[in-house]
């Protein structure tokens, strides 16, 4: 495991923090043992809790041109026949993940091919179950098609507590199936709209893995 590139500067910050807070209450407070361990106990906790906020894991990607890779960690929280009106413009499958802010916050590639769309939307920071966060909520929206031509739509969408969006793709550039395209801080929400043929692998309540769990196959 590693840590991811976007927590360098984040994580160096909590460290100069906790370690002034330290400092202090080795100084002032260490006669006071119970409050004294206390405020170290809690700087431990929060300190770990922001690395492995950044937490990358090793993982093997399956094989088969035609899979759907998770492209996040999380649960299934929606899958259903929907209209897609941003780019589509027409009904697909959206499944809808959402991450919690103890999951992994890398996002991956879904499928190899051709970069079609990339997307920024501001927006609002409406938690990330509501049914409009997909629509209202501050967004990117990345279009990838397949060799067979077939194209997936897959969206990172901020959350209340999740601000940043960061996307790596790029319109025009080849991508490969569970390479890593983004990255959500602390948590939020990833929706992908496939075609209506797809072979689904998961259900409503599924616990997904980003990278290693298939979502379906393109027929």
């Amino acid at each position: 495991m590693k840590i991811h590139k976007e927590g360098y500067v984040i994580i160096l910050i909590a460290l100069i923090i906790a370690s002034a807070i330290f400092t202090v209450n080795h100084l002032y407070l260490k006669d006071i043992l119970i409050l004294y361990w206390l405020i170290n106990a809690f700087l431990l906790v929060m300190f770990y809790l922001i690395v492995q906020f950044f937490r990358v894991p090793f993982r093997i990607a399956p094989e088969g041109d035609d899979l759907i890779i998770c492209p996040a960690d999380g649960k299934v929280v929606v899958i259903e026949e929907t209209d897609e009106t941003e780019y589509f413009k027409d009904k697909r499958i959206q499944i809808s993940i959402f991450m919690s802010p103890l999951n992994v916050h890398v996002q991956w590639n879904p499928i190899s091919g051709l970069t079609k769309y990339v997307k920024y939307h501001p927006g609002k920071y409406l938690v990330a179950w509501h049914p409009k966060s997909s629509t209202e909520n501050e967004r990117t929206t990345v279009v990838v098609q397949h060799t067979n031509g077939k194209e997936l739509l897959f969206r990172q969408i901020a959350g209340a507590v999740a601000r940043r969006i960061i996307c790596y793709s790029k319109e025009t550039e080849n991508v490969k199936a569970a390479s890593e395209f983004g990255f959500i801080k602390f948590g939020s929400r990833v929706d992908i709209f496939v075609p209506l043929d797809t072979e689904l692998k998961i259900k409503i309540g599924d616990v997904v893995q980003g990278k290693t769990t298939v979502l379906g196959v393109l027929k």
